[in-house]
Order: C-alpha cells, then sequence, then structure tokens
C-alpha cells in the first residue's frame, strides 16, 4: 500500500483570509482527507486536479515551451499590450509580471480596480487606520460589517479572527458588539446584535452624517432619516463608536462598487480618523481573491502605484479610469491582453471582456475557464498553496508562505513569467 503522507499548517488561497490552519491527508498525489478547510475551501482542495489547462495554441494542443515562445513574441510585437490578474498568484509571479510590463511597454492591472480599488485610491487621499486580524481578534470590543458578507464570502473569517474568535482580552461573541449596515439582510447580518439596513446609494450621507454626531453637529434631516434610518437610532450609533475601547469596521464591495465609489471608503476613512480621538477605531477591506491584497502590495513596491500602470513611455504612469483594464478593453485601446491567473470573461462587462476574441490573448491558469475559450495562447501552471510554493498577502497585508503538497507536470506562475520575460528581454 502506499504511503499517507499528513501534512499541517497548510494556507487555503481561495479568499483574502488565507486560512493557514488546513491539514490534509495525502495518498498517490491525492487528497484523501482535509480537516479545518470551509465548504468553499474544501471544494478548492477536493477539486484541485480536475479541469486542468494544457499548452494550446489556437485552440490546438502545442508544446509548453511553443506556447511560451508564442506569448513572448505577441507581447514584443504588440504596441500597447495588457497584463491583467495577478490577485490569485504569489507575489514571485506578481514581481516578475511588473517586469515583463516594463520590457514590452504594456498596461498592467490587477483585479483590485473592479473590486477595491477604490478604497485603495481614499486611502491616496486620507490614509487608513488599521490593524492586524490578530490585534482585532485579541482586542476589538465592537465590529461593523459595512457591506459586506463574510458569512457567505469568508466563511471562516468570524470563527477565526471576528465574531465567534477567541481572543487574548475578548474571549467570545459575548465580549463583542456587532453591528452590520448592508442593504439587505445577509446572512452576516442575522448573527450580528444590531442590523440596519441602509437605502441603495446612501452610504456617503449616511457614513457625512455619523461624522457628524460623532463629532457633535446635527445632520440636515428629510422626514427624520438618513439613508432610510431613524435619526435617533444614528445618535445611539453615534455614542456607541465614540465609547468603544477598540472599533473595528470591516468594509466590503457594497461600499466600494456603488455609485459614489472611492467617496464612499474616503468618508469610511475620514470618519475612522475622527473616532481615533475617543479611542481606538480600526478599519480593513475584506478582500476577496487569496493574494488580491498582494497584487497592490507587489505592484506599488515594483512601481510605487498599486493598480492600473502605464509603461508605454518606459517609466510607470498612473491612471485609474484610463490605464485599468476594464476601460482599456472597452475603449478598444490595447492590441494584445496577457491574463494571468483570473477570468475576466466571467467578471467584467460585456463590452470589455467580448474584446478579448478580436486581439491576442494569452491565459496562464492552471484551471479552464470562460477566458481560455477566448485565448489564443493557453500555458498551464502548477497550483497555487497546492503544488507550487510562494508569498502571498493576507487582507491585513501580512505575509505567509505557500507550502506545496502534491506534485504537478507543469511550472509555477512565476517560473512560467520568468520564460517570457528572458525571451523578450534577449531579442
Amino acid at each position: 500500500m502506499s504511503e499517507v503522507k499528513k501534512y499541517e499548517n497548510i494556507t487555503c488561497t481561495f479568499c483574502g483570509a488565507l486560512c493557514d490552519n488546513i491539514e490534509v491527508e495525502v495518498e498517490s498525489n491525492q487528497i484523501k482527507k482535509i480537516k479545518n478547510a470551509c465548504a468553499i475551501s474544501r471544494k478548492k482542495y477536493m477539486h484541485a486536479l480536475q479541469d486542468r489547462t494544457i499548452p494550446m495554441l489556437n485552440g490546438k494542443e502545442c508544446d509548453y515551451d511553443e506556447a511560451i515562445s508564442r506569448a513572448a513574441d505577441i507581447l514584443k510585437n504588440s504596441k500597447n499590450p495588457l497584463i491583467y490578474g495577478l490577485s490569485s498568484t504569489t507575489a514571485e509571479a506578481q514581481k516578475t509580471a511588473v517586469k515583463i510590463a516594463e520590457l514590452s511597454g504594456a498596461n498592467i492591472d490587477s483585479t483590485s480596480s473592479v473590486c477595491h480599488g477604490p478604497g485603495t485610491m481614499a486611502k491616496q487621499l486620507v490614509g487608513m487606520v488599521t490593524a492586524t486580524l490578530g490585534e482585532i481578534k485579541n482586542r476589538s470590543d465592537l465590529m461593523i460589517f459595512w457591506g459586506a458578507n463574510p458569512v457567505e464570502a469568508h466563511p471562516n473569517h468570524s470563527k477565526r479572527y471576528t465574531m465567534l474568535s477567541e481572543g487574548l482580552f475578548k474571549k467570545n461573541r459575548s465580549d463583542r458588539e456587532v453591528i452590520v449596515f448592508d442593504v439587505r439582510k445577509t446572512p452576516t447580518a442575522k448573527m450580528a446584535d444590531q442590523f440596519f439596513e441602509v437605502e441603495p446609494g446612501k452610504d456617503f450621507e449616511l457614513l457625512m452624517a455619523l461624522r457628524m454626531l460623532v463629532n457633535g453637529k446635527e445632520p440636515e434631516l428629510n422626514n427624520n432619516q438618513i439613508a432610510g434610518i431613524d435619526i435617533e437610532d444614528l445618535k445611539v450609533i453615534a455614542e456607541k463608536l465614540k465609547n468603544a475601547k477598540y472599533g473595528s469596521i470591516f468594509y466590503g464591495m457594497g461600499l466600494t462598487m456603488t455609485g459614489a465609489k472611492y467617496m464612499n471608503t474616503w468618508a469610511a476613512m475620514s470618519l475612522i480618523r475622527d473616532l481615533n480621538d475617543f479611542g481606538r477605531f480600526v478599519m480593513m477591506p475584506m478582500r476577496g481573491h487569496g493574494n488580491v491584497a498582494g497584487s497592490e502590495i507587489t505592484m506599488a513596491w515594483q512601481t510605487g502605484y498599486p493598480f492600473a500602470v502605464n509603461f508605454s513611455r518606459a517609466y510607470p504612469r498612473y491612471n485609474p479610469g484610463e490605464y485599468t483594464a476594464v476601460d482599456l478593453l472597452a475603449n478598444r485601446e490595447v492590441d494584445a491582453a496577457f491574463i494571468i491567473a483570473s477570468d475576466p470573461a466571467a467578471n467584467l462587462p460585456h463590452q470589455a471582456a467580448a474584446y478579448l476574441d478580436e486581439i491576442p490573448t494569452i491565459v496562464l491558469d492552471p484551471h479552464w475557464n470562460l477566458t481560455t475559450d477566448k485565448a489564443e495562447v493557453v500555458i498551464p501552471s502548477a497550483l497555487k498553496g497546492i503544488t507550487a510554493s510562494g508569498t502571498v498577502y493576507r487582507m491585513d497585508h501580512v505575509p505567509l508562505h505557500l507550502r506545496s503538497f502534491l506534485e504537478d507536470e507543469w511550472p509555477d506562475d512565476a517560473e512560467a513569467l520568468v520564460k517570457i520575460g528572458e525571451l523578450i528581454e534577449n531579442d
């Protein structure tokens, strides 16, 4: 009989919580048992080796090196290429992708631009008071979830870091008050002490009203309500915010992707800044993809900017709305696309995604998806945190090392990108 190997402290890369307490048992290069995984993570692991990509050119199987060579040729011959994705790969691969963007004069953007990018833009304007998840778990007595539903999107987040976690000073759920602001009653809202249903599109108005109340001012009223919430309730909330010893706000795309975009998070960050005159208050985005926080960190470390970077003049320029993937594709301004660990055909607006059919598109991904169906070149890769190691960043910007525990026939993203970069540089 084949040997059963046990691996502990494996990091799950599905979401930004990056739970690093997964335990797996492996036999004959197959996962036989998994522990501490949420329902989403369990499915990710148990089906990890299924639906794997193979090297392809124009819909026909080819040699791996041939696919690498063709990808390099496309980028070399393109006048204005786009490199996009990056949020589900490692920091090592992200770093090399930036180098390729510089070598080829490309635009480089991550999925952050269509999720939490507005929050990052707000940070650039006003700054953000934040902390590690461990500090919040140990100390936070008031937790607010705004436009976020971690019970469904980050299933182990509440148990490991927030509501249900066992901290050093805050031992259990009874030691914390939880408030949820959202446009509908989510499963997270059902776990809260208080839920406030926000009128859609009125988050900015509500946050600014709370800022006024916290600072002792009265907002102008319409029907004694703001954003669908009674002013008397808002006054009670404002007092709770001021009296918290250690408050924390976790915000989701319900805040970043409404009409006001970065102004919503600007208002929230300004509120947090004001609350620190009364006690300790922090905030954190509920990042979706496993290393989307790392994509911003690595890009900023390499270029000075977190996303939406253009290298057409051989130095980095930053302009969201011009160099972001949605705008470049929808406006038909790029003549090639290199998609790394992402599926824009499934996630971007139709006008942007459809343009991938009209330009040479390269996909580097371990699994088939809607974008691989549009690709001229498909390059397979190893599975991050399963068959490939590397570095990723948790939603609180703590770096974690991925350990591989299965074997793979394909190199990882970083190795594939190094080969492409060498072909471009040595041409």
